[in-house]
């Protein structure tokens, strides 16, 4: 388990099953407040389970993604009521459009965050062992690509460096000379990408992959942590959708901004939610304070 993530040694229904509820809530719910917890819990959750470095990923990709998106959409969009100023074009820039480019932005950013956190969580034996009775050839086709991209980036940076400590770097050079250099490092990788299939077949057709009767080991077993994060889990899902049936966590944008007022009600809402978005961090919180009072006693 990568930097110790307590939440991944958890049944891979678990697992599956929280990512669904995140990612199903944060494209759902455009409420603002909700945008703001999903967006804050994801950054959270992908820095803990990808350490420090992923700061600069972040910095680099997130955040000019989510300010092309904010600034994108007023261009494009008019809607509403509250006209700010007029654009050279003559159509107008209004608050809603720039307020809804925003929500869209964070929307965006957070499912993105959400996913890259499940790939960390949600390895490719994980899900054959969910879906491997029920959609075996599609679910060994999206283990074999979710774990082809990884390794296809590993090997692709051990080609870069070995061309450069051949003279042939791609990123020094003129820009025929990098585009010649590139080429070929995309040569060496086609070749490898096929010899790599070729190998994964042979290896699953010697294991008698497709045969009548062979069975899987997996060493999965729900045990007592895991009913308990079930239960929890379904009934955040019961009522959240709760919440959304009966317009609770309605939020609108155009033509006018309009939603829920900040009842007891609607917070208690609000809180479950952000209570189900930071659970596999409370986890890895607990399980930390419990590894270092067992620590601290020995």
């Amino acid at each position: 388990m990568k930097n110790r993530d307590s939440f991944s040694g958890y049944h891979p229904i678990v697992n599956f099953l929280y990512f669904c509820l995140v990612i199903g809530f944060t494209m759902f719910l455009m409420h603002p407040v909700c945008l703001l917890i999903s967006l804050i819990c994801s950054v959270y959750y992908h820095i803990s389970l990808n350490g420090r470095k992923s700061v600069g990923f972040l910095v680099r990709f997130v955040l000019p993604m989510l300010f092309l998106t904010a600034i994108v959409n007023p261009a494009f969009n008019h809607r509403g009521t509250i006209i700010l100023c007029y654009l050279p074009t003559g159509n107008p820039l209004t608050l809603e459009s720039i307020l809804y480019g925003i929500a869209a932005g964070i929307m965006l950013v957070s499912v993105l965050l959400w996913f890259s956190c499940y790939t960390a969580v949600m390895s490719s034996d994980k899900f054959v062992y969910l879906f491997g009775k029920v959609i075996p050839s599609l679910s060994l086709m999206i283990s074999m690509v979710l774990r082809f991209v990884p390794k296809f980036k590993i090997q692709f940076e051990s080609v870069k460096e070995a061309q450069a400590g051949m003279g042939r770097d791609i990123s020094s050079g003129s820009i025929f000379t990098r585009l010649k250099n590139v080429l070929n490092c995309f040569s060496i990788m086609v070749t490898w990408s096929l010899e790599n299939a070729i190998d994964t077949a042979d290896s699953m057709k010697s294991r008698g992959y497709g045969l009548k009767g062979r069975t899987s080991y997996s060493n999965y077993k729900i045990c007592e942590k895991d009913k308990y994060c079930l239960i929890w889990l379904s009934f955040c899902f019961i009522y959240l959708l709760s919440g959304v049936v009966s317009g609770i966590l309605y939020w609108r944008y155009f033509p006018s901004i309009q939603g829920a007022s900040a009842e007891p009600f609607v917070i208690s809402f609000l809180f479950v939610y952000f209570l189900m978005c930071i659970t596999p961090i409370v986890i890895n919180q607990r399980e930390d304070k419990k590894w270092k009072s067992l620590e601290s006693k020995i």
